[in-house]
């Protein structure tokens, strides 16, 4: 998801309604491309690999020492030396017993940490990450810090749930750069840890908004978010998971009854003009949608959020924030809009809007009685939108490369 930083002045109306009626009949004929290529896209799991510490609570790693023959004491020391001193080989667990340690190696166990290829930092203290996994795949995460007024540090990590993402929505460089697998448990939460590593400092919120579409690897997210509530110790509404709607998942994840933040990327206020942004909106109606949210609603009580990518001349009109107001008026009350000015990419037709738009856009909203925010970008210049920096290293698996160095390139790159 893209933040937004420059300001310009705003298009005249009728340079944008010719801009509009362009980019729509051409999104719409990509839009009907990817539908097609999204539904026959196989659903490619990785092979789980059972022997992972990293995910596993303290209870599951007191009860593997037991299975080892050691003293229940032992799991709890496991879980403090992956947690909390963020060890990432068995070797260097010096606390342990070295028969211990030799019997965790030859049993198969491996912590699950990721050595990181790339690391990109901004001026702003943005820094973007890419962890290089054990097929050779490559994901992002960002680490976010804001300073409030008391100088206290909040620490926000964005986090990939898999590697690309086959929704393809037509603003996306994720998409563009195509769909290989979902990540397992650990390779989420090791993002987490990443960051943590990277500021040598907690982080306090989480976000389910970098590579991958979070509902459909909806197990995997679950067992993460636990395991970054439980082990880590960052509060379920600390977390965001970010959806762009997948049929029969909100339903799924309301059972759970989380405490956490739900994030609906709308980016449209009708069905007509959604389908030619998020090609999967046609396998999933704005009514049934809207409904699901409102379900969640009633059955978690946490407001859910909508994310809204505002695409200049195609759906930042004031028509279209009059047209959104009454959709979300229409389905209940206390509903949050988070708006974001279109991060540019490479190979689109899509484009920022300027200042006044955006501005405009939130006004009509806020009249209307819609909580409004308008979402900053962190270091806006290189590689900015989610997805890119991957993009610009791999679109096939790399070649595996004992002891590939981290670099640290000059350009900035700002947040996905």
């Amino acid at each position: 998801m893209a933040l937004f930083q420059q300001m310009y002045s705003a298009p005249s109306i009728a340079v944008r309604v010719v801009r509009s009626r362009s980019i729509s009949m051409a999104a719409t004929s990509t839009a009907r491309k990817t539908v097609s290529a999204v539904s026959t896209t196989p659903v490619r799991t990785p092979h789980i690999d059972s022997h992972v510490l990293l995910g596993m609570s303290e209870l599951d790693l007191q009860q593997l020492a037991t299975d080892l023959g050691q003293q229940k004491y032992r799991g709890k020391q496991l879980h403090q030396l992956i947690y909390k001193s963020k060890v990432k080989e068995i070797q260097d667990f010096n606390q342990l017993p070295l028969a211990f340690r030799n019997d965790l190696q030859e049993a198969g166990w491996k912590v699950g940490r990721s050595p990181l290829h790339q690391v990109v930092k901004a001026a702003d203290g943005t820094i973007k990450v890419l962890i290089k996994l054990h097929d050779n795949r490559l994901i992002e995460t960002v680490g976010i810090p804001v300073e409030d007024d008391k100088g206290t540090i909040r620490l926000t990590a964005c986090v990939s749930s898999q590697v690309g993402c086959p929704l393809r929505c037509a603003f996306c460089a994720t998409g563009k750069g195509g769909y290989l697998r979902n990540l397992q448990r650990h390779e989420i939460v090791e993002q987490v840890l990443a960051i943590e590593d990277l500021f040598k400092n907690r982080v306090s919120n989480v976000v389910f908004m970098g590579m991958g579409e979070p509902m459909l690897n909806l197990k995997a997210v679950l067992e993460a978010h636990r395991c970054l509530n439980k082990d880590i110790q960052i509060g379920q509404r600390m977390i965001t998971i970010s959806t762009v709607g997948v049929p029969n998942t909100i339903k799924k994840l309301a059972s759970h009854k989380l405490q956490s933040t739900l994030a609906v990327s709308l980016h449209a206020p009708n069905q007509r003009l959604r389908e030619t942004i998020v090609p999967s909106a046609k396998a999933y109606p704005l009514d049934a949608l809207m409904k699901d949210c409102k379900d969640y609603f009633d059955e978690t009580s946490r407001r859910v959020s909508f994310e809204y990518t505002l695409l200049a001349g195609v759906n930042d009109a004031v028509e279209h924030a009059v047209e959104l107001a009454e959709l979300l008026r229409a389905w209940g009350s206390g509903y949050h809009v988070n708006l974001i000015p279109f991060n540019p990419i490479e190979d689109t037709e899509f484009r920022r809007p300027y200042k006044k738009t955006i501005l405009a856009f939130a006004a009509a909203l806020e009249s209307r009685k819609v909580t409004t925010s308008i979402r900053q970008t962190r270091g806006l210049d290189a590689n900015a939108a989610c997805g890119q920096l991957r993009n610009s290293f791999q679109k096939s698996p790399l070649v595996a490369e004992a002891g590939m160095p981290i670099t640290e390139p000059d350009t900035v790159a700002a947040v996905g």
